[in-house]
């Protein structure tokens, strides 16, 4: 089809000129393009945490919750009185800690219950005659 003239300067076509409003012609491109220049007002109205760094979450990696045997001393009169001591038996998994860690002493005679310890917490333990329940 030829365009003469007179209906070019009549105007028209939707403001896409003759031929680009066929097709997928003059979009400003596909998909997610241009949200850093033309499309910065959809852009900062519809999705603003688009651009950036959001953090990650390791499926891998698994919660401990570790006590020393220094926090053990402090905290053993309110263990007591919370019910986690009964017949000489401190039972720290019921209680909510996970592994037991050797800095500092603790002398109390009595059996610890706890999944995990180290090896330098048995160690200074059987000094005192001390023995840990792992599972």
């Amino acid at each position: 089809m030829v365009r003469t003239k007179t209906k070019k300067l009549r105007g028209g076509h939707y403001g896409r000129g003759m031929k680009s409003g066929r097709g997928k012609g003059k979009r400003g491109g596909s998909g997610m393009a241009g949200l850093g220049g033309h499309r910065k007002i959809w852009l900062i109205l519809h999705d603003k945490e688009h651009f950036g760094v959001h953090g990650f979450t390791s499926h891998s990696m698994t919660y401990e919750n570790p006590i020393t045997l220094n926090q053990l001393n402090d905290r053993y009169e309110e263990l007591k009185a919370n019910g986690y001591v009964e017949k000489g038996i401190i039972d720290l998994e019921s209680a909510g800690y996970t592994k037991l860690l050797g800095s500092g002493n603790f002398e109390v005679k009595c059996k610890i219950k706890i999944p995990k310890a180290t090896e330098k917490t048995i160690k200074k333990l059987s000094n005192y005659g001390i023995t840990i329940e792992n599972d």
